[in-house]
């Protein structure tokens, strides 16, 4: 598989409730944009993070993903980048506070 770049990651976090702690959007391999993907702390112990990708609920209300990476090299190398730049940005705005 070709290199995966992600790039242009923003970050807003959040109070914590229930486990989420924040949201994300990125571009992926210069090509495409996603939105609105959340952050959660790790659900066994709370000491990692996880990713939770969007979802749309249908009228019948089952729901359908409208995002998610297809194999687990994509998954790993954003929640990689992801999670580096949350944490450099709640350090950030600790400091500075």
């Amino acid at each position: 598989m070709d290199s995966i770049r992600i790039s242009d990651i923003q970050i807003i976090p959040i109070r914590a409730r229930d486990g989420l702690i924040g949201f994300c959007s990125f571009v992926l391999n210069d090509s495409i944009y996603i939105g609105s993907v959340a952050i959660h702390t790790c659900l066994k112990n709370n000491l990692g993070y996880r990713l939770v990708y969007p979802t749309r609920k249908l009228s019948n209300g089952n729901f359908v993903k409208c995002v998610n990476p297809i194999n687990r090299e994509t998954g790993e190398a954003i929640e990689r980048a992801v999670i580096a730049e949350y944490k450099a940005v709640v350090e950030k705005n600790f400091i500075n506070e």
